[in-house]
């Protein structure tokens, strides 16, 4: 790592207004620095290592490789690596995918300032946390049993399909998802294409009518 007593941080999001939030809330705290931002999961793994970075804070939603796809090859390269997930997602399945792929951390965009600090500090120090809407679901899904790693149907979907599924319930056309993920309108169709084939949905009204249960329930069940 380099020789200074700050904890350097690296930033991948796609919203320059977030970038500079998350910088300022980081940088108001004293030992931490932001060294590097990226709009693009692409070019953090480039030269990563030249960065000497003790941490890397990642939006799940980037526009072509996902955040998620992102920790998992990052991790691959640098297996203990610590990484920190934010989210606009509230689902306890994108933490539990984002823990799974190897992230010591989930935090919604939402919360306040102070919960990211919290994040930082507990996984630079070796721990994991997740925020505590998520950690409620997570606990009661071991309570009750439902897993949603391992039950959801929706968990055989990728997790860029996934975020399209979601997207799609939560009322968003094709245009719109092309448009907030920075992908093409026919790939956004692609992806919904693959979805209705996954979870053998017969067309577009029923595929719209299954997001939208998932969303409020948050949970897939095909009667």
């Amino acid at each position: 790592m380099a020789q200074s007593f700050n904890k350097r941080i690296v930033i991948v999001d796609d919203h320059p207004l977030m970038r500079k939030g998350l910088t300022s809330t980081l940088e108001s705290e004293p030992g931490y620095e932001v060294v590097a931002q990226f709009e693009k999961a692409e070019d953090v793994l480039d030269d990563f290592k030249s960065l000497e970075a003790d941490l890397i804070i990642v939006d799940v939603s980037l526009p072509g490789m996902s955040g998620i796809e992102l920790v998992k090859n990052l991790l691959f390269q640098f297996p203990v690596f610590p990484c920190l997930i934010v989210s606009r997602h509230e689902v306890s399945l994108y933490a539990e995918r984002a823990l799974r792929a190897g992230a010591k951390g989930y935090v919604m965009k939402f919360e306040p300032s102070e919960i990211l600090l919290k994040a930082v500090k507990k996984i630079l120090n070796g721990g994991i946390f997740v925020s505590e809407e998520i950690s409620e679901q997570l606990l009661q899904n071991a309570i009750t049993g439902k897993s949603g790693a391992s039950e959801s149907p929706v968990d055989v979907l990728s997790d860029r399909e996934l975020e399209v599924f979601d997207l799609t319930g939560r009322g968003k056309s094709s245009s719109e998802i092309a448009e907030q993920l920075h992908l093409a309108i026919k790939t956004i169709e692609t992806y919904r294409f693959r979805i209705k084939e996954k979870l053998n949905l017969k067309n577009s009204t029923e595929l719209i009518y299954y997001a939208v249960k998932w969303v409020e329930n948050e949970k897939f069940v095909k009667q």
